[in-house]
């Protein structure tokens, strides 16, 4: 087994993305790889899975745009066109099973629709396990996607994760009581 089959499959089992993030800034910043109307269509599904609570949701830190940017400039030609294809795919669901866009659906209706998508996505995932070689669901690359955009964008990383230094402050005369230790 080769290093990139290896790392592929690690990504498979543990749902991954093994893509360097130094290509990212190789993008122009204005990447005609998505309209504008599919960084929305991103942005939506990105809010239905990390919705605005009492912190922020992933619209708040622009995660559609981010995605775009990043696929276009780190995934391969086949994977980028799973991804895009799959925006197109969502729309023709949600117009079969709602009438609607997926942007003008109501919360629930997204909701359950990506609940729907995702099953999928998981048998997908199985059986590429089986098959090696076979592309990724174009959900789980958008989930990939939406959960690293979210959490390492300013509105993530200061509203939401929480940060505990390692290896902690510092306690030189800790009194010993006969409890085992702890380590910091």
């Amino acid at each position: 087994m080769d290093r990139r089959q290896l790392l592929r499959s690690i990504a498979a089992m543990t749902g991954c993305a093994f893509v360097g993030a130094d290509r990212i800034f190789a993008a122009a910043p204005n990447s005609d790889a998505y309209a504008p109307a599919q960084v929305a269509l991103l942005d939506e599904i990105a809010e239905t899975i990390l919705p605005r609570t009492d912190t922020p949701g992933a619209k708040d830190a622009q995660v559609g745009a981010y995605i775009a940017r990043y696929s276009a400039a780190c995934y391969n030609p086949t994977d980028l066109a799973v991804l895009r294809a799959g925006l197109g795919d969502i729309n023709t669901r949600s117009h079969k099973a709602y009438g609607n866009d997926f942007i003008r659906c109501s919360g629930k209706q997204k909701e359950m629709l990506l609940v729907d998508i995702d099953a999928e996505a998981k048998r997908h995932a199985r059986e590429a396990a089986d098959n090696r070689g076979q592309s990724p669901h174009w959900f789980t690359l958008c989930k990939q996607l939406t959960l690293m955009s979210f959490f390492t964008s300013e509105a993530g990383a200061t509203h939401v994760a929480r940060y505990r230094p390692v290896p902690g402050a510092y306690k030189g005369v800790v009194a010993y009581k006969g409890e085992t230790f702890w380590a910091w």
